[in-house]
């Protein structure tokens, strides 16, 4: 059975720095896209990046994290990470990582995701 489980989140101030990692493990044929996603209170689940599964991949960034975060991944350990610099009150949230991937040799994908991590930025 695949498991994502993200590490990293906490309490910083306001101008901080935290680094998320998530790790994917369990039965992986092949991971296609890993991402990470967040949740405030009272608000929908929004992108925050996300990074395809060649080593030359692009990443895409929500406008709001741009030039603040990186994404990056490690196809051999199956993990994904986000630097975040700068952060924000406003960045405060739980944490989500995703993974689009093949579980088994029939090669469908499925998306899966950890249980979240919480980030709360004081100002």
């Amino acid at each position: 059975q695949v498991q994502l489980v993200e590490s990293g989140g906490g309490l910083v101030q306001a101008g901080g720095s935290l680094r998320l990692s998530c790790a994917a493990s369990g039965t992986i044929f092949g991971i296609h896209t890993m991402g990470w996603y967040r949740q405030a209170p009272g608000k929908q689940r929004e992108l925050v990046a996300i990074i395809g599964s060649s080593d030359t991949a692009t990443a895409n960034y929500a406008d709001f994290v741009k030039g603040r975060f990186t994404i990056s991944r490690d196809n051999a350990k199956n993990t994904v990470s986000l630097q975040m610099n700068s952060l924000k009150p406003e960045d405060t949230a739980v944490y989500y990582c995703n993974a689009d991937l093949f579980p088994s040799s029939d090669y469908r994908m499925y998306r899966y995701w950890g249980q979240g991590t919480q980030v709360t930025v004081s100002s």
